[in-house]
């Protein structure tokens, strides 16, 4: 947990509550982004909720970056805006903003970079103003999110947050879709009776998403502009989520199947700790020289796990339930922390050696001799 990275590389974790409770849910969560040294990535609709939020920063130097509003659109004046706002107000106080993109970004790529042209000129006027992250999230081509990038490689404010389990789980659904007649490989997670004998071309989808996830990083990375990431994984037959998504996983986490595959009950997620190492391998490689920052954006699973010495903190409450998921979900930011952070060190020391590993993402978690 406490393997030392190089200073223009930052590891986050997400930092909110998505849990019921009163402010003692985010003081817990401060105190442990600190033991962890974690920075914040903090959702936040209007600058006063956040101004609330940074209230709870984890200390005075952590990164912070805040996750704007999905209805905020670079291609809309109003929206551009409501960004200046929130880069004057904290400017100098958060390193960098987080914007969804849109599907017009594909339809209309010159709209969209005329755009960040103007998004990019307001920005510049703003001093120690954070970067704006454009984050792959609705699931178009990723050609076309790479290609918004390559037209604007002059725009110094303006790069990309590179989600991998977005880009992931849409390039699974496009593999299988393929040699399937458009069927939804995530629509198979009830497990009805066909699963046992697709499970081979859906773990081939799977694979093949995951590498593919590489190829997005390269090409992000010629253009040689800091990068933000959100890092967590995932698998279309995953249940485990809340909010019905088949993503946002820890990178250990395991997928349950009613039957045995390859002698096991389970499937590993797309990535696993071997994914993300290669993953993270990449980016250092190819983009070492500029800032990273790795966010892990890992919902909670509504587990518990026991309180210890932050019990003191909800003395008060008369049922502990809710704070001891917040306890699990923060233990497991903290665990898969400790798995980014090791990570970024072989890079880091790989990159130094002048070594790589295997170019493709083939974890071997996903056979039947696998973890």
């Amino acid at each position: 947990m406490t393997t030392p990275v190089e200073p223009n590389i930052s590891t986050l974790g997400l930092f909110e509550k998505r849990i019921e409770g009163d402010d003692s849910l985010m003081v817990l969560a401060q105190q442990r982004f600190q033991q962890a040294g974690m920075g914040a990535e903090m959702h936040a609709g209007t600058p006063d909720q956040l101004e609330r939020l940074m209230h709870f920063r984890p200390s005075d130097d952590s990164p912070v970056v805040v996750h704007l509003p999905r209805d905020f659109n670079l291609a809309e004046a109003p929206s551009r805006a409501r960004i200046v706002e929130f880069a004057t107000r904290f400017a100098g106080r958060i390193s960098g903003m987080v914007l969804h993109d849109h599907a017009a970004l594909a339809a209309r790529p010159a709209e969209y970079a005329e755009a960040a042209w103007k998004m990019d000129d307001q920005l510049e006027r703003i001093n120690q103003c954070p970067l704006l992250f454009v984050e792959y999230a609705v699931g178009i081509d990723p050609a076309a999110f790479v290609g918004f990038f390559a037209s604007i490689p002059d725009l110094d404010r303006i790069s990309a947050c590179i989600d991998i389990s977005h880009i992931g789980i849409r390039q699974a659904r496009a593999v299988y879709a393929l040699s399937h007649g458009g069927e939804d490989v995530c629509s198979l997670k009830s497990q009805g009776p066909r699963l046992a004998q697709l499970m081979p071309d859906i773990e081939a989808a799977v694979n093949a998403a995951a590498a593919a996830v590489l190829d997005v990083v390269d090409a992000i990375a010629t253009l040689k502009k800091p990068v933000h990431f959100h890092l967590h994984d995932g698998h279309p037959l995953s249940q485990a989520s809340p909010f019905g998504v088949s993503d946002h996983l820890g990178f250990d986490a395991q997928i349950p199947l009613k039957f045995d595959y390859q002698g096991r009950g389970t499937v590993s997620p797309m990535f696993g700790p071997e994914g993300l190492e290669k993953v993270v391998e990449r980016a250092v490689r190819a983009m070492g020289t500029c800032s990273l920052s790795f966010t892990l954006e890992i919902h909670p699973a509504f587990e518990r796990s026991p309180l210890g010495n932050a019990a003191p903190l909800f003395a008060h409450w008369t049922d502990k339930t809710n704070a001891e998921q917040m306890n699990h979900w923060l233990g497991v930011l903290q665990h898969n922390l400790g798995l980014l952070r090791h990570a970024i060190h072989r890079a880091q020391s790989r990159d130094k050696e002048g070594l790589s590993s295997s170019s493709e993402i083939h974890a071997p978690s996903h056979s039947a001799d696998g973890g």
